[in-house]
């Protein structure tokens, strides 16, 4: 996922053009070792990139699991060799300082040889609540992230670093262990206001919905900057029966009809759950593609790749088909969508 290339190397496929296709680690429905092996198996079957998703709990109980995405990302690290790594997204804010983000980011840019981007974003009230330190308000939250961009960039530049913020402090610290080249970053942004203030800081964006305009915004407010990349993510549910796939995108995923600014306030699964009472099958399969027909799964990527989005990470929903979509309709879903979309 990184905008710079090495010395005489070619630039990578979404830069010249092409569309790169990813891979999601979802920590909310999969066991760690599990994820570690379903990277494996996405590596071999071709996939790009791969991100992973950095929470304390899962949306919906039913969903079962919440493992810690940086420790599972530093055995990912090790297990691959190609595919490019990505948090999807992490919030330096509450749940944890930037200083220790800049640190666990440098590491794993270490363990991966290069191939990490730190994606950053201003948090969900489910995860962040959990130390106990509130919620704040949307335009704190968003004041509290640019001071950790700004805390973690110091940090990553290998000196020694004091910081007298607002929300922040840093006492005389320093990253010992620091990549040659440091470690991009991509901020996840949702409307014009957010990205004016972090296109000039980021790397890269990342964006959950396909919005030309947030894409057209984000390059103009980063005139004369390197090019970026624009990341974006879509759930399928494939399995060879089609109703099988709707039930289970419903049982764990209904939770993706609520929005973004909904899902960003709402603190516990009960919450999620409440939310989403009166939430149908057919409600679901109406926003993410299901069943087995790898041409209508392929069709579901157009309006992010029509938006101007260079890198689209699928979701494959639910553990219980994880497996056999790796081993079954991966590969011919990415060539179908490289056929279609490169």
């Amino acid at each position: 996922m990184r905008w710079e290339s090495t010395e005489g190397a070619h630039p990578l496929p979404s830069l010249r053009g092409m569309t790169n296709f990813g891979y999601t680690l979802m920590t909310e429905q999969s066991g760690p070792k599990e994820l570690v092996g379903y990277a494996v198996d996405a590596e071999r079957t071709g996939f790009d990139f791969a991100v992973s998703s950095d929470h304390y709990s899962p949306w919906l109980v039913s969903q079962g699991h919440a493992s810690h995405a940086w420790t599972m990302l530093g055995a990912v690290a090790h297990a691959t060799e190609r595919m490019e790594l990505m948090t999807y997204v992490t919030a330096p804010t509450i749940r944890y300082h930037p200083a220790i983000v800049a640190q666990k980011a440098a590491t794993l840019q270490l363990l991966a040889d290069g191939r990490f981007t730190l994606g950053l974003g201003s948090g969900e009230n489910l995860n962040e609540h959990t130390v106990g330190e509130g919620w704040p308000a949307v335009g704190v939250r968003q004041d509290m992230l640019e001071e950790a961009v700004h805390i973690i960039r110091a940090l990553h530049d290998g000196g020694l670093v004091t910081w007298e913020g607002q929300y922040f402090r840093v006492d005389s610290s320093r990253v010992w262990d620091l990549p040659e080249g440091g470690v991009p970053i991509a901020i996840a942004v949702s409307g014009e206001k957010s990205v004016e203030r972090f296109a000039p800081l980021a790397d890269h964006l990342v964006a959950v919905e396909p919005d030309a305009d947030l894409v057209s915004g984000w390059d103009a407010a980063r005139s004369g900057l390197p090019a970026s990349r624009k990341i974006g993510q879509i759930p399928i549910s494939w399995d060879p029966d089609r109703d099988r796939a709707v039930e289970r995108a419903h049982e764990q995923f209904r939770w993706f009809a609520g929005g973004w600014d909904v899902n960003a306030d709402l603190p516990t699964t009960k919450g999620f759950q409440a939310a989403t009472q009166f939430v149908r099958p057919e409600d679901v399969a109406s926003s993410i593609a299901c069943g087995p027909d790898l041409d209508a799964l392929a069709e579901s990527f157009a309006p992010y790749v029509e938006a101007g989005f260079t890198d689209i990470a699928l979701v494959q929903v639910g553990d219980e088909a994880q497996q056999r979509f790796l081993d079954e309709a991966a590969g011919p879903l990415l060539e179908k969508l490289r056929a279609r979309f490169s």
